[in-house]
C-alpha cells in the first residue's frame, strides 16, 4: 500500500475510531445505515470546531474514545477476531491486557490523522439487507479533495442491556481491519506467545507514547 493510501487508511481509521463524539443516546431500534450517517456527520463537524482535536491531542481523543466510542463498538469481538484462535487460551486477565492495548495502538495511530480533516463530507450507500438482519455491511465513501474514499463497517444487532447495533469491523481502501492485524498478531503469537504479542503491543504503545 503506498503512502498517499496509507494517508487515505489513517484519516479514514480517526474518523471511525471517533465516531460517538455527540453525547446524544443511541436508539436501540436505529437502523444500522442511520447510526453510521448520523454518526459520521456528527463527528465530522465536531472535529472541525475543536482545534485541540485537531491538534491531535491523545488524552483528550483516548477521553473521548472511552467515554463514547466503545458503547458503540464490541470491542471485544473485534480483539478477538484480530488476535484469531489464540484468544480462546489466553487466561480472562491477558484477553483484558489485549483490549487494553489494542485499543490504545488504534488510537495512538490514528489521533494525528484528525487534524487532516477539512472539508470532507460522508456520503451512506443504500443498505442492502432484510428487515430482520442480525449482521450488515454499511458502505460508505468519504468525499473531499481527491478521489472518494471508501470506508465500509462491518454491524451486529446485539439484544439485552445496551441493545442496538454494534460496529465489529471496517474496511478501509478495501482492507478490513481486524484481518490485517490478524496476519500480523498470529507472527507474535507463534514466536512468543500471548504474553510475547502483549508486551510487544505494549512496548509499540509506549514508543508511540514517548513521540507525543
Amino acid at each position: 500500500m503506498n503512502r498517499r493510501n496509507l494517508g487515505h487508511m489513517a484519516l479514514c481509521m480517526a474518523t471511525a475510531l471517533s465516531l460517538g463524539l455527540p453525547l446524544t443516546a443511541l436508539a436501540a431500534d436505529e437502523a444500522p445505515d442511520a447510526l453510521i450517517k448520523r454518526l459520521s456527520a456528527d463527528v465530522l463537524t465536531t472535529v472541525k470546531g475543536d482545534k485541540v482535536i485537531q491538534g491531535g491531542d491523545i488524552s483528550k481523543v483516548i477521553a473521548l474514545v472511552d467515554k463514547t466510542v466503545m458503547p458503540n463498538v464490541n470491542f471485544r469481538r473485534m480483539t478477538a477476531a484480530a488476535v484469531g484462535p489464540g484468544w480462546r487460551q489466553a487466561t480472562p486477565a491477558q484477553q483484558q491486557r489485549l483490549q487494553d492495548e489494542f485499543k490504545i495502538l488504534l488510537v495512538r495511530t490514528y489521533a494525528g490523522a484528525l487534524a487532516q480533516v477539512n472539508d470532507q463530507s460522508i456520503q451512506v450507500k443504500p443498505l442492502r439487507a432484510a428487515a430482520d438482519d442480525k449482521d450488515v455491511l454499511v458502505r460508505t465513501e468519504i468525499v473531499g479533495r481527491g478521489d472518494p474514499i471508501q470506508l465500509d463497517y462491518r454491524l451486529e444487532k446485539t439484544p439485552g442491556e445496551g441493545a442496538g447495533w454494534k460496529i465489529y469491523n471496517l474496511n478501509v481502501l478495501g482492507v478490513w481491519l481486524v484481518e490485517t492485524y490478524r496476519g500480523q498478531f498470529a507472527q507474535e503469537i507463534n514466536a512468543k506467545g500471548i504474553d510475547g504479542l502483549i508486551e510487544t503491543l505494549a512496548a509499540r504503545n509506549k514508543t508511540n507514547a514517548a513521540k507525543g
